[in-house]
């Protein structure tokens, strides 16, 4: 009986040990079949190297583009919203407006109120940021409600 346990275990430990050196063996065998071919490391970092090049690139490209896309949208909208006046009046107005139309629509947008820019204080008292020295108050106006309704579209849609 003791003779019959004791084989037990000896043929357990033969049998874990001879998983165990299979296991070693495959995994052995495995790590060095990546690097059979001498090149393999020097191609990978090649490839590497030529994807970040590559990815650099088309970095450029696109703020090549954005920026241009930018440039002619924004002589685009100068040439839109021209109804005279100076350039100072023009940016001045059309960036307070901006600006007050999306602070309105974000509030408008977060208190679910419906999508209504002219019936705000803002839109028709359109004089934030105006001076005198800009030139027509009826014109900075004008500009202002343009600028407001352009924010505040963006300012509602979250944007």
């Amino acid at each position: 009986m003791k003779s019959n346990l004791l084989t037990k275990r000896v043929m357990g430990f033969v049998f874990s040990l001879s998983l165990l050196l299979g296991i070693g063996v495959a995994a052995s065998s495995q790590a060095h079949a990546q690097y059979r071919d001498p090149n393999w490391q020097r191609d990978q970092s090649r490839r590497q190297r030529d994807w970040e090049r590559e990815q650099r690139r088309r970095d450029r490209q696109s703020d090549r583009d954005w920026r241009r896309s930018d440039r002619d949208y924004r002589n685009d909208t100068a040439e839109q919203y021209n109804w005279g006046g100076s350039y100072q009046l023009r940016q001045t107005a059309l960036n307070a407006g901006y600006n007050e139309g999306v602070k309105e629509g974000r509030t408008d947008r977060s208190r679910g109120e419906r999508f209504e820019y002219r019936d705000e204080s803002g839109f028709r008292n359109a004089n934030k940021d105006y001076n005198s020295r800009l030139g027509s108050r009826e014109l900075y106006a004008q500009y202002f409600r343009q600028g407001f309704a352009n924010g505040y579209t963006d300012g509602y849609k979250g944007y």
